[in-house]
């Protein structure tokens, strides 16, 4: 069975242990068993206040980032992984099974033109020595496609296992996101098939970043197709009502989501529930 987590900014723009204390009763509430914390600066992360809250409360960690824009993985590999280490080191440190995210590249970095051979080449290379250092600190690395407008080197599921294959990494998976997948897919049940095995972990993003239900997704095509590919990993709810100044610009995030950001989890999640149920999709 399936978990469903949660990565909103709606309580603060970064990670906010306190924060996340004052929401358990509504996390119990709503049976959130996993919570994404995002490290684009991993030294805000108490290591060990976190990983003593995920122990004591039964909630599972996982991180994500995605890289600076002064960094470019293709010319400066070494300045890539020397940013993605000290997030390897956090990560599981706190406990978490994987560093997901735009791993491999920036978010908002576009050349205007399709992904050459040698970016495709060099973005792979990044990504299997990336991999070979998750697994060192004991970690999975996720993968995630985003939108034309973000980047234009990983856009869909079929581009991820693209680079799964090439890489040839038993520890690398596609993390894909339902906010990228309205824009690039033909539809989510082949993105989600495009993935193959290396489906690992799935956002659930509505189309205007706010709570699910309140914007243009399919819910019902969302977990129809999940339920047709077999999925039994974790889901997470991801919104933006506030969003890291560090990647804000580059999500095009400048004003709050939901008018409300507690319509986030006291909305959202009942309607993720209702609808996964619906569609024979089950939670633990």
């Amino acid at each position: 069975m399936a978990q469903l987590g949660l990565h909103t900014f709606a309580a603060a723009p970064k990670w906010d242990l306190a924060g996340m204390r004052g929401l358990l009763d509504k996390f119990r509430k709503h049976k959130v068993r996993v919570l994404e914390i995002p490290l684009l600066d991993p030294a805000e992360i108490d290591v060990g206040e976190t990983r003593a809250f995920c122990e004591e409360t039964g909630i599972a960690p996982v991180c994500s980032l995605g890289l600076p824009p002064q960094i470019d993985v293709i010319t400066d590999p070494d300045a890539g992984l020397a940013f993605l280490e000290p997030a390897f080191e956090v990560a599981s440190g706190v406990g978490a099974f994987a560093l997901a995210g735009v791993t491999y590249g920036t978010i908002g970095k576009t050349s205007g033109a399709p992904r050459s051979i040698q970016e495709f080449d060099g973005t792979a290379r990044f990504i299997e020595r990336a991999a070979k250092r998750a697994k060192s600190h004991g970690l999975k690395l996720g993968l995630e496609p985003c939108n034309r407008y973000e980047t234009h080197i990983m856009n869909t599921g079929a581009d991820g296992r693209t680079y799964c294959e090439a890489v040839g990494a038993n520890n690398v998976f596609i993390h894909i996101d339902t906010y990228h997948m309205n824009i690039e897919e033909v539809s989510y049940a082949q993105g989600f098939r495009d993935c193959g095995p290396f489906l690992g972990y799935v956002h659930l993003s509505e189309s205007n970043r706010g709570a699910p239900g309140a914007g243009t997704i399919d819910w019902e095509q969302v977990y129809g197709a999940l339920v047709e590919v077999g999925f039994d990993g974790i889901t997470t709810l991801e919104s933006m009502n506030h969003v890291h100044p560090a990647i804000a610009s580059a999500l095009a995030i400048w004003h709050p989501v939901a008018a409300n950001p507690d319509d986030v989890v006291d909305i959202g999640l009942p309607f993720l529930h209702q609808v996964a149920a619906a569609s024979g999709f089950h939670y633990t």
